[in-house]
């Protein structure tokens, strides 16, 4: 195939993209020449570490899971690498591991704007100086991802790494250790990956979204970047409607907006809601009277909850939030990196203790029993893991609480008849 060079007398023409469609503005499957087309050519040439002032003032936030400041994390791997040379060079990476079961927008992103995410990656890497440049994702995204580099000679080294399909195999430390040693297993969460990561040497890892946010706020500009959103929340971001819904999906919607209005493009009746699980498994239930809270940080504050990775899972107002609460426990616990005893012991006896509770076998000195244990993980870790089990349970038996009623007394509310606990 033939290499594309980008055609600098696109800019002239080159109008940014109005509203909230964004990054696939391009169309679905772009290639190389449709995507200089649209978006113009990347000012690498310009790009350094004033970058970092311009990507603070966008607001831009990780779309990964942990919402961190974009602009942080890039200003820290550079302060390292420049305060600590004898590291040697910066690594960064694109993370589109996507272990969250719910998500799809990060696959979504690879298959259709694939060239959007390499030109954040190539941006982030100039402003370190990078040496070694890594994009990890999984087997269904590699062969995109590959074709979209054979088109273009500016990419040329970036290396694919092939990202298993499990839970934490996107937690950033695991990232970096797949990398590294070809174990996607978190480590030590105390080490920065900012000062220490691959081989030791300062690195960055960015959600393949947050990328492509980059690659538009380099050409365009932080202002740009605000025109859409809040001042809170700015931009867009990618979120991923699935469950009791008409058509699972991923949109690209304006921050700030609420849950409400995301469901009702969906064509979702809130009626026929019971609740949402807003960020994942390791996120919080937003029942339906609060589905007015806005998909932001400050939004579910009050719950606990972020955006995280921009995923809405609806649970039908016919379906018990206890039982469906129980399957995702299960499987986070199946998920554990075995490396601490939260994980080991303490995620086990959660499920255990939360299924006996959907199945009405559960007293309610075993429901207390179940808070206790599921606070007593909380930052004890050797990662997140335990830490967003947590959050889900406490969310659960908060927010379904005439649900556990119920089960206690021998009922649940999908018409299952429990065995009630003596």
């Amino acid at each position: 195939m033939t290499l594309a060079e980008p055609t600098p007398n696109l800019a002239s023409v080159i109008v940014p993209p109005a509203g909230v469609n964004r990054l696939f503005v391009a169309g679905t499957h772009a290639g190389y020449r449709q995507h200089a087309a649209t978006f113009g050519p990347l000012p690498l040439a310009r790009i350094g570490t004033p970058f970092i002032t311009t990507l603070e003032a966008s607001g831009l936030t990780g779309r990964g899971g942990a919402g961190f400041p974009a602009w942080r994390k890039l200003a820290a791997t550079e302060a390292a690498r420049a305060a600590s040379p004898w590291r040697g060079s910066a690594v960064v990476i694109a993370n589109g591991a996507e272990g969250e079961p719910r998500s799809l927008k990060d696959e979504t992103l690879l298959q259709n704007a694939p060239h959007l995410v390499i030109d954040g990656l190539l941006v982030m890497a100039a402003v370190v100086s990078a040496s070694k440049v890594y994009l990890y994702t999984t087997a269904g995204s590699l062969p995109f991802v590959r074709a979209a580099l054979d088109e273009r000679a500016d990419a040329r080294h970036i290396l694919l790494r092939e990202a298993p399909e499990t839970f934490i195999s996107g937690e950033a430390s695991a990232v970096a250790n797949a990398i590294e040693n070809g174990v996607a297993l978190p480590t030590d969460r105390i080490v920065r990956l900012s000062e220490s990561g691959v081989k030791k040497r300062p690195t960055l890892v960015q959600n393949v979204e947050t990328l492509a946010h980059v690659a538009l706020i380099a050409r365009f500009g932080a202002r740009w970047f605000g025109g859409v959103g809040s001042d809170r929340d700015p931009g867009t971001r990618l979120v991923t409607v699935s469950g009791d819904v008409q058509n699972e999906q991923v949109l690209e919607v304006a921050g700030d907006t609420s849950v409400r209005e995301i469901l009702a493009a969906c064509g979702t009746v809130p009626a026929d809601v019971s609740a949402v699980l807003v960020s994942g498994y390791h996120g919080a239930w937003v029942p339906a009277e609060q589905l007015d809270l806005r998909l932001s940080d400050a939004g579910l504050s009050g719950l606990g909850a972020q955006p995280g990775a921009g995923i809405l899972f609806v649970l039908g107002s016919k379906r018990c939030g206890i039982v469906a609460t129980a399957e995702i426990v299960e499987y986070l616990a199946s998920q554990s990196a075995g490396q601490c005893g939260p994980c080991m012991f303490g995620l086990p006896a959660i499920a255990d203790l939360f299924v006996q509770v959907a199945r009405g076998r559960a007293s309610r000195r075993a429901v207390t029993e179940l808070q206790r244990l599921t606070k007593s993980v909380v930052g004890r870790g050797s990662c997140h893991h335990p830490d967003g089990t947590s959050r889900l349970v406490l969310s659960a038996l908060s927010v379904f609480s005439a649900d556990l009623q119920r089960h206690q007394s021998g009922q649940c509310i999908a018409g299952r008849t429990t065995n009630r606990a003596s």
